[in-house]
């Protein structure tokens, strides 16, 4: 079965008992094994007990192909449910997991994976599966963002002025676990306070969450060639996708959008960076680039984004090389 992106956190919360197996997949690894986690706490009381639950990795199981379906089939000592977590899985292990599925047993197997394509193996025998299930991972958008730092906050028990939570939703999610990480790192530096200012958000996490992002952004919209070939090649050294990039992209097109109507409502450019909340040292940059990009330009860049993410999702293309190209091309445009 194929589980919705509305229903992933419950379900990874709660597994249905008819279900045996669980693909976690996506580009946001984060994601994937914090799921996959929940879904391990809610049948094993101590993920780290060796005798319920047995850990699995691509190469373990390329070895010994039938170990999956042994392990499932094995007792668990003293636990409700046995667990097995296979992890780094890629479609090679398409074959051994319909061999296991095809055998009785009452385990629980969680199987993590990176970004599958509709058409892999994997992934459509999770989904046409009965008795299994695939929860695809996906990169949060601005909404969930928002919803996961409010939520954050509010359980730390902390109060935050206005424009903090949208400020953090467009300076975060790349990586879950990365998102989380930053939102810790803030609630400790709130400390008794319990309070977060703009400052102390731009202060703790601007100079360290999507910095490379943010720096292949502002090039590509500022019109620098050179910065953007080194910021493009430091983001793939640093693990960083095509699709985030592409998406921070999209975030600041529309903050641009935001701020030349503001301007075209007799408001000076420096003062719409203000108050659209751009981090300080960005504010100088992001103005020059209001006045840089005008209406007509904004529509411009708007299709080039869109056509750049379609061509990364449904062409073989090399994706690197796609995102590359539309950048390059916001860059010819802001530079005409």
């Amino acid at each position: 079965m194929k589980v919705s992106a509305r229903d992933a956190d419950g379900f990874s919360r709660s597994p249905p008992p008819e279900i045996r197996a669980i693909l976690f997949y996506g580009p946001d690894s984060g994601l994937v094994s914090e799921r996959a986690e929940t879904a391990a706490r809610a049948v094993a009381a101590d993920i780290t007990d060796p005798f319920s639950v047995i850990t699995l990795d691509a190469a373990a199981l390329e070895a010994d192909p039938v170990r999956l379906g042994d392990e499932a089939a094995a007792l668990a000592l003293g636990a409700q449910r046995r667990l097995v977590w296979l992890r780094g899985a890629k479609d090679a292990a398409a074959a051994a997991v319909r061999t296991a599925l095809a055998i009785p047993w009452e385990a629980l197997v969680i199987v993590e994976a990176g970004d599958l394509s509709p058409r892999s193996r994997l992934r459509t025998l999770f989904e046409g599966a009965d008795d299994a299930a695939a929860v695809g991972c996906y990169l949060d958008d601005t909404r969930g963002l928002a919803a996961l730092a409010r939520q954050t906050f509010s359980d730390a028990d902390i109060e935050t002025e206005p424009g903090v939570v949208e400020w953090i939703s467009g300076n975060l999610g790349s990586d879950r676990k990365v998102t989380r990480m930053e939102l810790e790192k803030l609630t400790l530096y709130a400390g008794d306070a319990k309070r977060i200012t703009l400052e102390d958000a731009q202060a703790v996490i601007g100079d360290s969450a999507l910095v490379t992002v943010d720096d292949v952004v502002y090039a590509a919209f500022g019109g620098d060639i050179e910065a953007l070939v080194q910021g493009l090649a430091r983001a793939r050294f640093e693990g960083v996708g095509p699709i985030p990039v592409i998406r921070g992209a999209f975030a600041h097109l529309t903050r641009l959008e935001e701020a030349a109507a503001a301007v075209a409502n007799g408001r000076p450019a420096d003062q719409a960076a203000r108050d659209l909340r751009v981090f300080f040292k960005r504010q100088a940059a992001f103005s020059a680039q209001i006045r840089r990009w005008p209406g007509a330009k904004l529509a411009r860049g708007r299709a080039e984004l869109v056509q750049t993410e379609l061509d990364c999702k449904s062409t073989s293309l090399p994706t690197d090389e796609v995102c590359e190209r539309g950048l390059m091309r916001l860059a010819a445009i802001a530079r005409a």
